[in-house]
């Protein structure tokens, strides 16, 4: 039986190969990858993937120094109405 791909980004199914060769097309710091392959980018924030990624930038030769993406709040703010539903309507 022949070896699975390793998923490093759950959120957007970036495997270990997709950033290797993210990394050899030129891509090779935290930012330009998120930019290119879209980890980082979910639902976790990066909080799953972001890890693996410098550790893969680590083994190529390419890690400059141990930065995070930036992250970046929700364009339009939800008010807190919106996120107790109903069970925050009074009577």
């Amino acid at each position: 039986m022949g070896k699975g791909k390793k998923i490093v980004c759950f959120c957007h199914d970036v495997t270990e190969e997709d950033i290797v060769e993210a990394i050899k097309m030129g891509y090779d710091d935290i930012e330009s990858i998120k930019r290119f392959t879209g980890a980082t980018t979910g639902p976790c924030q990066g909080k799953s993937c972001m890890m693996h990624i410098l550790r893969i930038l680590r083994r190529m030769g390419k890690l400059k120094e141990a930065k995070t993406t930036v992250i970046r709040p929700p364009i339009d703010p939800v008010p807190m109405e919106a996120l107790l539903g109903d069970e925050g309507e009074e009577d």
